[in-house]
């Protein structure tokens, strides 16, 4: 697509975000929602709007190659997802559920549920190829030294007994005689047909002509056939009843777009190089050419401004000091009797500031609960605050301000614009060379003090400088137990160690999984809907990779340090792990129990194992910290057989360490476990603040993913094969059931059959049958398990409060909101 095309998306994204902010940021103050199910619809149209401008802003940043624009794109979309993520946060506190269905919202906006898949934006691997190249080099390096071949998955070599040996020796040998015994009847077959042809040579010409009219008769059928399969073929995919085959080569027109999209970004880098030479060059032309006249013309106004307070107030003035602004202030349009003012109810504030103490704290915390009280008058639900709303404005008024009325006919190539680097770094210069005038005008203003002084016969007073007050306590610092160690020498050791693992190449969207299309009508009938898996992909995204992705995001939005995903065996928690660390580029750490065995022993080598993982994390982030089988660490009893692993080693620490993550450190710790009803939910909830329940696919998910993997094993889907069937009959079966019988049913040899046998539901079945299922037991005990979390309890009392007391709940929500922060 063309620069216009972008531009016009970028436009198109700016107004619906203008929009958005004129309701959300209203003049007057909105009344507070006393209807639950009203507060919840306007969260969820916010919500899916958002999620539409975030769609596209992230499209617009991935095309747009102009620098400048890009960097005011990339302010907002960050943003947006930072207030995307907020919306998430806000639905679950008010429908304690981390589950939310919105396919009526979607309906009503004439969308699809496409159109409300969180993206996952390009720029988090893009920005950092090169630091990741780098770190996927070294740790190859350190593999291959260890001896450890690159592999998906590690096979494990048997040694086989000498009779197992004999065995398949024998089979083989007992193979070759098979074959050698049935080429030879074969050329036996051969030569009986060539001497039996040999005898009917001679039969006349009738006989030739009545072979060429079999010969036509059964060629004209065969063509004629596969012409009518494919008109019919033709004909289905026109009426919409078909699907395309995945098979087919792309088309012309897709490669040549794909293409276009490769080279934009290409010029991407070479624009943003121009850019930051250009920055540069015009700094320094700037500082050369206008620097002297900046300087000169603050120096007078400077000492203008000396004289003016010496005329209006007898005396010359204190300067501002650094912290405050220095000479900044003066150039404020503000007459010096207002700025002397100003600069005394400073310092007269600042020295009060002390005694305030305990009393003024007490006094303000009155206040404020009868404000509280007050408040309380208005029962319903009100929005919380937003800290992206504040950025969301400043970069739409900067596209209005500077890109809506443009001229940009002569830049057709979209290049930086010299005009806005000018003015930019101008200011830049400005406070630079301010700094300088600072100091020169301070020592000025104390010489003519002195002069003045020594006419009166006085000596003059230096003006004692400010104390900066000390924030309390001086906070203890964590003691560096490898201070004497390089970062690349305890990133080998965790590699060697097992600790620091290369994550599988899997990304999110390898997660199949359909939309849940009657989840809102259920909840209506008080039915709990069962998640979809694409409700899952959604959780993973918002929870784990936009807050490790961006940094802005991690910061201001709600904090998340911990996830723990629960789930029957084989519905995809490892892969989902592996996703978020491919999609941000994150290290993965494996602090599995298992893993842990053996290492690292005693109390200091265990804190010296966290120690050096938590200082790499930090130093080298964003990183997962990965717990497979996380409620063993939360064992209600150890079991005989695991005692000797010490599967609860962590449970001490891990809150401790917790509280370490601060809004700049983008680790997460991620827990995946198939049976959290043998750990002590208080300790693992504790930990956990986020709980994801995974469920086993549903129908409409059990059918793309059959689709899928026949099609991703090289396997063809024909009209022989009843996937809907299929998908029915395996309900109960997970994601990697599903994958285990395909891998087996599509070996080399039935692949090379497709053409004249295509595949049929029954051929999947009886693998299947030789798998255990989820049973209804499994599942109600996970669901009984959820029931008991602190989310679950709350969704369960709300439930309760519907039905009988509909405002005490909502009281009950907002109270309990209050107490949470």
């Amino acid at each position: 697509m063309s620069h216009s095309t972008y531009n016009k998306l970028w436009a198109d994204a700016q107004s619906e975000l203008n929009s958005l902010l004129i309701q959300e940021v209203p003049a007057q103050t909105a009344r507070p929602e006393r209807d639950r199910v009203v507060f919840f619809q306007r969260l969820a149209t916010l919500y899916v709007r958002y999620v539409q401008i975030f769609r596209h802003l992230e499209e617009t940043y991935d095309q747009i190659i102009h620098p400048q624009k890009r960097r005011l794109i990339r302010q907002v979309l960050d943003s947006v997802m930072g207030r995307v993520v907020e919306l998430k946060n806000e639905m679950v506190e008010k429908e304690f559920s981390e589950y939310h269905y919105m396919d009526d919202v979607v309906q009503d906006l004439k969308l699809t549920p496409e159109a409300i898949e969180i993206p996952i934006p390009r720029y988090f691997i893009s920005e950092r190829r090169k630091v990741l190249q780098d770190r996927a080099k070294m740790l190859s390096s350190i593999l291959d030294l260890m001896g450890v071949v690159n592999r998906p998955e590690p096979k494990r070599n048997q040694i086989l007994s000498t009779e197992d040996a004999i065995k398949v020796i024998q089979v083989a040998e007992r193979a070759r005689q098979g074959r050698l015994r049935a080429k030879f009847m074969r050329e036996i077959q051969r030569d009986e047909e060539r001497q039996k042809r040999a005898k009917d040579r001679d039969l006349g010409a009738d006989a030739i002509a009545h072979a060429v009219v079999c010969i036509q008769k059964v060629w004209k059928g065969f063509v004629q056939r596969k012409k009518t399969k494919r008109e019919r073929e033709e004909e289905m995919i026109f009426l919409g009843m078909a699907m395309v085959s995945q098979g087919t080569e792309p088309l012309s027109y897709a490669a040549t777009a794909y293409g276009n999209q490769a080279q934009r970004r290409q010029k991407q880098s070479e624009y943003e190089e121009d850019y930051q030479t250009a920055i540069i060059t015009i700094t320094d032309k700037i500082r050369d050419l206008e620097g002297p006249d900046i300087k000169e013309t603050m120096k007078e106004q400077i000492r203008q401004w000396f004289i003016e307070c010496h005329d209006a107030t007898g005396a010359f003035p204190d300067y501002p000091e650094e912290e405050d602004g220095g000479s900044a202030l003066i150039f404020a349009e503000k007459t010096p009797q207002q700025l002397m003012e100003e600069l005394a109810a400073k310092e007269e504030e600042d020295a009060n500031k002390k005694p305030k103490g305990k009393e003024e704290k007490k006094d303000k915390g009155k206040k404020d609960k009868g404000k509280g009280g007050e408040e309380e008058e208005e029962p319903g639900l009100k929005m919380l605050p937003s800290a992206f709303l504040e950025n969301l404005e400043g970069g739409h008024k900067t596209f209005s301000d500077v890109w809506v009325n443009r001229e940009e006919s002569k830049n057709f190539n979209q290049r930086h614009e010299v005009e806005l680097i000018k003015e930019e770094k101008r200011k830049e210069v400005e406070a630079e060379i301010r700094l300088q005038v600072d100091e020169l005008m301070r020592q000025e203003l104390a010489n003519w003090k002195l002069a003045i002084d020594k006419d009166k016969g006085g000596k003059a007073k230096p003006k004692a400088k400010k104390q900066k007050g000390s924030k309390g306590g001086k906070k203890k610092k964590d003691k560096d137990l490898t201070a004497d160690r390089t970062m690349e020498s305890l990133f080998q050791e965790l590699v060697k160690q097992g600790l620091l693992k290369r994550a599988d190449d899997v990304k999110l969207e390898n997660y199949l999984g359909d939309y849940s299309y009657l989840g809102t009508t259920l909840r209506h009938s008080d039915i709990e809907p069962m998640p979809s898996l694409s409700d899952v992909r959604q959780l993973i995204a918002l929870y784990g990779i936009l807050p490790l992705g961006c940094q802005t995001v991690h910061e201001k939005a709600p904090l998340i340090k911990a996830m723990l995903l629960a789930g029957p065996a084989g519905v995809g928690k490892k892969m989902l792990v592996h996703a978020i660390c491919q999609e941000t580029g994150a290290n993965l750490f494996d602090l599995s129990p298992v893993n842990l065995a053996g290492k690292y022993p005693g109390k200091s080598g265990l804190q010296m194992m966290l120690h050096m993982v938590f200082k790499v994390a930090r130093a080298l982030q964003p990183s997962v910290i990965w717990i497979g089988d996380a409620e063993k660490t939360f064992y209600k009893k150890v079991p005989k057989e695991e005692k000797e692993l010490d599967p609860k080693r962590l449970k001490k620490d891990l809150p401790k360490l917790l509280k370490t993550i601060k809004g700049e450190d983008r680790v997460l710790i991620i827990g995946t476990t198939r049976e959290p009803y043998n750990a002590d939910i208080k300790g693992l909830c504790k930990v956990y603040s986020k709980i994801i329940l995974i469920p086993r696919p549903d129908y409409a998910s059990r059918y793309v993913i059959w689709r899928r993997l026949i099609e991703k094993y090289k396997g063809q889907v024909t009209s022989a094969l009843d996937l809907s069937s299929l998908a029915k009959i395996s309900d109960g079966y997970t994601q990697g059931h599903m994958v285990q019988v395909v891998r087996g049913i599509l070996t080399e040899r039935r692949i090379h059959l497709l053409a004249k046998r295509p595949l049929t539901a029954a051929e999947f079945i009886a693998p299947l049958a030789k798998i255990d299922p989820v049973f209804q037991d499994e599942e109600e005990a996970l669901k009984a398990w959820y029931a008991k979390t602190p989310l679950g309890k709350k969704r369960a009392k709300a439930a309760l409060g519907k039905e009988g007391e509909p405002e005490p709940s909502a009281k009950g929500g907002k109270n309990a909101k209050k107490k949470k922060k």
